[in-house]
């Protein structure tokens, strides 16, 4: 192993206080990665990392040559991908956080697609219904859908609508009764979508009539795909993205609910860290999710 491998393979030790943690990460055995710092430190001539039974930490000589390697490894690494990137050649990791229902259903397609495309690409994918700082958590895209964007740091990018329609099942409704006007969701379960402890609030309109409903039912969650759960039990009435439903509609198992009605518009959206300008394979990533996520979900857009 080349002097800049191994120096790859000594910051990931350090950085996971563990030489299992560091070859899970690398795709390496501990063994190859007990060997290849073993090696360093021979060529080296001094201890880098002091191993005990609980973990790993560096020597007084291995945080200095760590805090001097690092910077040059990245500089590196930098190097080589915008040198590729000059090409056109797009590689490295992309992390992307995505939520889970749109992740589950929507993107296997878009990311084994994207990858025979770019097989010089690691797609590193989280999932999670929540916001998250894409900074902190060193992400360099993440998929939202959302309402308009609170954050002014970031950018933004709108992909499309996404439609969302109020349902119960056939069942629920013939025992408690349809409602007829939104006032009447007062006499019902409402299932609520439930984020950072607030109670989801329904903005609804008809021609140039505003009406809300606050959902408190005795259920709520933070994720689209219980909430369809629930609503598939007979527990409620939701307000669901059309493509988590579309199924169930078409099935006739969900039905909708105030038809006349619809909910203020949420969106699919890209959202990126800061960049001057957007990393190639970034650009690439976005322009290849917006030109294929119309052909493979999000049923009712348009």
């Amino acid at each position: 192993m080349g002097e800049l491998e191994s120096i790859r393979v000594f910051l990931a030790v350090a950085a996971q206080q563990s030489f299992a943690g560091a070859a899970r990460q690398l795709g390496m055995t501990p063994a190859s990665v007990t060997r290849t710092i073993a090696a360093l430190e021979a060529r080296l001539g001094v201890q880098l990392l002091v191993r005990t039974t609980r973990q790993v930490s560096l020597t007084s000589a291995g945080a200095i040559y760590a805090a001097r390697a690092a910077p040059l490894a990245d500089g590196l690494t930098e190097a080589a991908n915008e040198t590729r990137e000059a090409q056109g050649i797009i590689s490295g990791p992309l992390r992307i956080s995505a939520p889970l229902s749109l992740g589950v259903k929507i993107l296997p397609t878009v990311l084994s697609q994207f990858a025979a495309l770019h097989p010089q690409t690691h797609l590193d994918v989280s999932l999670s219904d929540g916001f998250v700082d894409i900074v902190d958590e060193d992400f360099d895209l993440a998929i939202r859908i959302s309402g308009p964007p609170n954050d002014k740091s970031t950018i933004w990018r709108k992909i499309c609508k996404v439609p969302r329609v109020l349902v119960a099942t056939p069942e629920y409704l013939r025992a408690r009764g349809t409602p007829k006007h939104p006032e009447e969701l007062a006499d019902h379960t409402c299932l609520g979508y439930r984020d950072d402890l607030r109670d989801e609030v329904w903005h609804l309109c008809s021609g140039k009539r505003r009406l809300s409903h606050k959902a408190q039912g005795h259920i709520s969650t933070n994720n689209g795909d219980l909430l369809a759960g629930l609503v598939l039990k007979g527990e409620g009435i939701a307000l669901l993205p059309r493509f988590i439903i579309e199924d169930d509609l078409a099935a006739g198992r969900m039905t909708p609910v105030l038809p006349d009605w619809t909910a203020a518009e949420i969106w699919l959206t890209l959202y990126y860290p800061p960049y001057e300008q957007l990393p190639l394979r970034v650009a690439t990533f976005s322009e290849f999710f917006e030109a294929h996520v119309g052909k493979i979900g999000l049923p009712g857009d348009g």
